[in-house]
Formats: C-alpha cells, structure tokens, sequence
C-alpha cells in the first residue's frame, strides 16, 4: 500500500518540478522560447563587389519564407522579440580546378552573407556570424547560362544555416 502511495506521489511531483521549464519544439527541429512571440526580418542590403540587382530581395524573401513555414512567431514591421539583419559581403566565381592546357576546368561560385540575429527574450542566443555557401560548375558554361540555378541553390543552403544558428542551436 505504501508503495502505491510513493508512485502516486512522484507522478504528482513531476509536473511540478518541470513547471518552470518550457521549450517549445517544432517538426522542424528548431526550439523557441515560449517568451518569443514576434520576429522581424530587416533588407539585407547587397555591399558585394559584384551586385546582382535580384540577390537581396530573393535572399530576404527566402528567409521570411522559411521563418513562416517553421515557426509560429508573428511578423511585425521595426523590431520583434527576435530579429534578423545583415548584408550580402560577397558575390564571386572563380577557377578551381585547370585543366591541361591551363584553362579552368571547374569554377566555383560563392555567396557571403553576413547576419546579425538578436533575440531580446534571451540575449545570451543573439549572435553575428558570416554564412557562405558555394556551388562548382563546368567551365564550358557562362555564369549567366548557370547562376539563377545556383543561387536559387545557395541561397536556400544559406537561409538553412540562417535558420538552424538561430533557432536550433547548432
């Protein structure tokens, strides 16, 4: 009988112990403090040498897309509880690989952003970090035969890692 009575007080118990501690979880892996009802996503500016008119805005975009699908935070104009900004620092392909005759033979193609995520609920998540992701293709190609595919490619690799740092803690 005493035994019964242990069980039922430490089922009891539990849930209070574990009261004050509360994450919430999402299928996407990322884990967001109850606190953190609003984000803001500010225009990252492209400061690269070489500008793509199209670049911040798909970048931008991306990110507010994938905010929207994996979270349930509110978007609001100025600052939210958590908020994202940074500027697009580099655009550039170049030779990898020579071929022979010292023609390249593969060139590779990279993107740099640099973000500032700040989280006003807990600072202590907030940090400034430089992304960048790369794709190689054929040198016979031009970039402009290939570079909307690439840095459609690039930016989702880019706006994932975004993403993870800030809300996955990885």
């Amino acid at each position: 009988m005493r035994q019964g009575i242990y069980v039922i007080a430490i089922i009891l118990l539990i849930p209070v112990l574990f009261h004050g501690c509360k994450v919430t979880y999402s299928f996407s892996g990322a884990s967001i403090s109850p606190e953190v009802k609003t984000i803001s996503i500010q225009y990252f500016q492209n400061r690269a040498s070489l500008v793509q008119p199209a670049l911040s805005q798909n970048l931008t975009d991306a990110l507010i897309d994938k905010c929207k699908s994996q979270t349930s935070l509110s978007f609001v104009n100025g600052l939210g509880d958590v908020n994202f900004e940074g500027e697009i620092t580099d655009y550039n392909t170049r030779p990898l690989t020579v071929s022979a005759d010292a023609q390249a033979a593969v060139n590779r193609f990279t993107i740099t952003v640099r973000v500032e995520f700040t989280n006003a609920v807990d600072p202590d998540l907030s940090y400034e970090q430089t992304f960048s992701r790369f794709e190689d293709y054929d040198s016979a190609l031009d970039l402009s035969q290939v570079e909307d595919e690439l840095s459609r490619k690039i930016i989702e690799m880019i706006v994932e890692d975004i993403f993870n740092r800030a809300f996955v803690n990885w």
